[in-house]
């Protein structure tokens, strides 16, 4: 199978001058002292084409970094890079011909107008062939649901609708790889559930290879056959998200609201419940999956309450990182 991504004992690190307090005005004006913060640290990996792939980490980790590098945008400081066969820095505009970019806080689509002319746009840019174009549009309408706003201007458009249309603009010139950096973030549970429907749509129609960054683990879970976790610069898993989940996504947090200030009452003891907050009509609590199901549980802690409102969420992702940032610490 070819790599769309080969990546070898990459390495970027930033420098910067800053100013030392036991030096005068003149000397760290002519001679700054400087600092350098390494944050991509010797990392390697492959991505085979076709795969839907997450990159994940807390801030600061070298996500964006990472991609800035794999889309030619940085230089890295040391290491190899290919993807599609090419190097990103030194043939930046063939591969931008080639690549797809999604950026959750920055449009390509033109804000004023319909979406319709955006597409049509690009379609003069990449110099597509009318025919092959007017597949690939179409293609895309139906897959991202884009016919009931294919005429309105961006600006009239709800977040979860510009950011369908933002993903079908980038596919326009059927890309073999799209990078797609935060591309959930703000939208709301049926917006997110539609876009990640959108995106495995995508990689089976099209074959397209996914490379997506998100602080959510629920796109993760349902788009992503494999992840990446990169924290201090450095990969710390490298494997099948449905391992991932297996290993430590074992934790579900559940929140739930009563109708009426009462305490719920809450049998923890050897259920794998962990009680967080439990007052003021108020009880957030954590159950873990390896020992107990989330319905049993439910059956047994809402038995004659009155709910006003109930969610069950995965743990924060930072949390699951610095848990196998702690296994792999311990490990060492």
């Amino acid at each position: 199978m070819e790599k769309a991504v080969q990546v070898k004992s990459l390495t970027k690190v930033f420098t910067f001058p800053f100013k030392d307090p036991n030096k005068g005005f003149l000397k760290n004006l002519l001679a700054p002292g400087i600092k350098s913060i390494t944050a991509v640290d010797d990392i390697s990996f492959s991505i085979n084409e076709g795969e839907s792939v997450a990159f994940i980490g807390p801030n600061g980790a070298g996500k964006s970094t990472t991609i800035k590098i794999l889309t030619g945008i940085l230089w890295p400081t040391s290491g190899q890079v290919e993807v599609l066969g090419l190097n990103p820095q030194k043939h930046r505009k063939k591969l931008a011909l080639n690549i797809g970019t999604v950026f959750g806080q920055r449009s390509q689509l033109l804000f004023n107008l319909p979406i319709i002319d955006s597409l049509n746009l690009f379609a003069q840019v990449y110099e597509i062939d009318k025919t092959a174009y007017e597949k690939q549009k179409n293609k895309l309408i139906e897959i991202f649901d884009l016919a009931p706003i294919l005429d309105q201007p961006v600006r009239k458009l709800s977040l979860g609708q510009r950011m369908r249309a933002e993903i079908a603009l980038a596919l326009v010139h059927e890309p073999p790889i799209i990078f797609l950096d935060e591309p959930t973030i703000g939208l709301d549970i049926v917006a997110k559930r539609k876009l990640r429907e959108n995106l495995n749509a995508i990689n089976k129609e099209f074959k397209t290879t996914i490379f997506l960054t998100s602080h959510d683990a629920g796109d993760i879970e349902s788009v992503c056959e494999r992840t990446l976790i990169v924290n201090h610069g450095k990969i710390i898993f490298d494997g099948s998200t449905a391992n991932l989940k297996k290993q430590y996504l074992d934790k579900k947090v559940v929140k739930i609201a009563l109708e009426h200030k009462n305490k719920l009452a809450i049998d923890s003891n050897g259920k794998g419940i962990t009680v967080i907050r439990n007052q003021g009509g108020e009880a957030i609590f954590t159950v873990d999956t390896k020992e107990n199901t989330i319905d049993t549980v439910l059956r047994d802690v809402l038995q004659g309450q009155d709910i006003q409102d109930i969610t069950i969420e995965d743990p924060p992702l930072e949390e699951i990182i610095s848990r196998i940032y702690e296994t792999k610490a311990d490990h060492k």
